[in-house]
């Protein structure tokens, strides 16, 4: 599967946050937790690509771990990645596993968003608000899936229309990876 997945920085987050809530009901609110890993020489995150245990917790007390790897970008005009991820039950043998494999952690940093699933166009849509512990601003994440690139247009332009229907612009799309943000802000060049 692969991810169509755009991100912009949200200017006005009250009006977002609006929009959204009229469009598609209360959303839900979770924190995610998230640990990436890396090879020891940096060789995946290096590929643009990602090994992420992220911890989820709702706003109703309970949590859930998920196991994800993402493949590199085949958009550079977006942030859709083939992904792979599936749920764990004990995220410290998550963890163990991991390393044990030889991974080595790079960061962890926490998110706080606000989600939203509906139907657009005959599509399964998530639109997600987050704040970043440590970065400053607030992002909108819309994404979809596609079986292969040859729909990643197509899925890209639904995309675009729902991100132009919550007021967002072409100039405020951003490419960035908080993992990139993240690093930078903590002053680190290994990501």
């Amino acid at each position: 599967m692969i991810e169509a997945e755009l991100k912009a920085v949200v200017r006005e987050p009250r009006a977002v946050l609006r929009r959204l809530e009229a469009a598609y009901g209360p959303g839900c609110s979770e924190l995610y937790r998230d640990t990436y890993y890396d090879a020891p020489d940096g060789g995946l995150m290096g590929a643009d690509r990602e090994l992420r245990i992220r911890v989820v917790e709702g706003s109703d007390g309970g949590s859930r771990a998920l196991l994800t790897y993402k493949g590199a970008r085949v958009d550079a005009a977006s942030a859709s990645k083939p992904e792979h991820e599936t749920q764990v039950a004990d995220v410290r043998a998550a963890h163990g596993i991991v390393r044990g494999l030889g991974f080595v952690q790079r960061l962890a940093f926490e998110k706080r968003c606000r989600s939203y699933a509906f139907g657009f166009e005959g599509r399964r849509m998530l639109a997600t608000l987050v704040r970043v512990a440590r970065l400053d601003g607030v992002f909108l994440e819309v994404e979809t899936a596609v079986e292969a690139v040859d729909g990643l247009p197509v899925a890209l332009a639904a995309v675009r229309r729902v991100m132009a229907e919550l007021g967002l612009e072409e100039g405020d799309f951003t490419t960035d990876l908080y993992t990139d943000a993240v690093a930078r802000q903590e002053g680190r060049a290994d990501r």
